[in-house]
């Protein structure tokens, strides 16, 4: 009787360990949910690290939420149909584009004031970035194939620039070069942001459907993120090559990189994000498959707190219609 006693409070003394072990590896962790107003459709999440405010592009608004509470503090209103959001807090101004609208529209970075409505040429402004080395920002439009570049200070489209396919997600290197993947032609474009014009296209095979991408500035790597073979793809920008191939979960959207950290994470409408360790510039792991929520596929990474943010909405059974009141955004934690 002693012995089987024993040997069930061993027993329970190894389940315990067991647990204890599968919690200590979990590198990330929820959070809390932050309620946010509306009940929209949502895309890209961007985060304003000098001001510490998260900007959530969600049907004809763009919310506002404070990460130093992490509760809404306000909105950019009246818009046809949002996207993405674009951050340049040397002058003082946010831009966004509204693909309805054919427009991106500009407005202050402390008062969420709208400034000016810029009308592009290429059709279905989508993604947005800003490049700090020309100082100029990039509306990739999806249904026109093309890029518009905004001055501003001018505030005005001063040029196009023909991408040869549809664009995804886009990165700067601080240096003059941009990286941007072409989804329908499984390949990442090389612009020159000064010229305004391609100058490499690279191959991103066996990545098919790239979305999402992240940049690491040290070793030049090009982080994507790919749809049609479930896996995010590292590419050498030196050479174009792709180096490694990892496996991720389904409808990748959003691939973000914590230099501090070391840490990739390609956010799947699945309801995971596939979190990968960069253990050297050839050597890399999946370390974690983080459980989110289905459609939780856009997300931003405050560097600085090394929290991860996206933003979900929940859906009536076998629709696309959201259900009223349930648009949040969901906060994880590193452990």
């Amino acid at each position: 009787m002693r012995i089987y006693s024993l040997k069930i409070l061993l027993a329970g003394f190894l389940f315990l360990s067991l647990v204890s072990n599968a919690q200590n590896t979990a590198l990330y962790s929820f959070d809390k949910s932050i309620s946010v107003p509306g009940d929209g459709g949502y895309d890209y999440v961007s985060i304003d690290d000098a001001n510490k405010h998260l900007f959530v592009s969600h049907g004809e608004s763009v919310n506002v939420i404070d990460l130093k509470t992490e509760k809404v503090i306000g909105s950019i209103d009246n818009m046809k149909g949002v996207h993405g959001i674009a951050i340049d807090n040397e002058v003082n101004k946010g831009f966004i584009t509204d693909g309805r609208d054919n427009s991106v529209v500009v407005f202050d970075l402390q008062t969420f004031k709208t400034i000016k409505v810029i009308p592009v040429t290429p059709k279905g402004p989508d993604g947005i970035m800003f490049d700090p080395f020309s100082k100029r920002v990039f509306a990739f439009c999806g249904r026109g194939n093309a890029a518009s570049v905004i001055d501003v200070n001018d505030l005005k489209e001063i040029g196009t620039v023909d991408l040869g396919g549809g664009p995804e997600f886009a990165v700067p290197d601080g240096k003059g070069m941009i990286y941007n993947n072409l989804e329908d032609k499984n390949s990442l474009n090389v612009i020159d942001a000064v010229t305004m014009k391609v100058v490499r296209n690279y191959p991103l095979a066996p990545c098919g459907g790239p979305t999402g991408l992240a940049y690491d500035a040290k070793h030049q790597l090009i982080f994507t993120g790919c749809r049609e073979n479930k896996g995010m793809s590292v590419v050498d920008v030196k050479t174009g090559k792709v180096v490694s191939t990892l496996p991720i979960g389904a409808g990748v959207d959003a691939v973000v990189y914590d230099p501090m950290t070391k840490l990739i994470f390609c956010s799947n409408g699945d309801s995971t994000t596939t979190i990968i360790k960069q253990k050297s510039e050839k050597e890399y792991a999946v370390v974690q498959t983080l459980y989110t929520k289905v459609r939780a596929k856009t997300m931003a990474l405050d560097k600085d707190t090394h929290k991860i943010y996206l933003s979900v909405a929940a859906f009536q059974p076998g629709t696309r219609n959201i259900i009223p009141g349930s648009f949040e955004v969901l906060v994880y934690k590193m452990n």
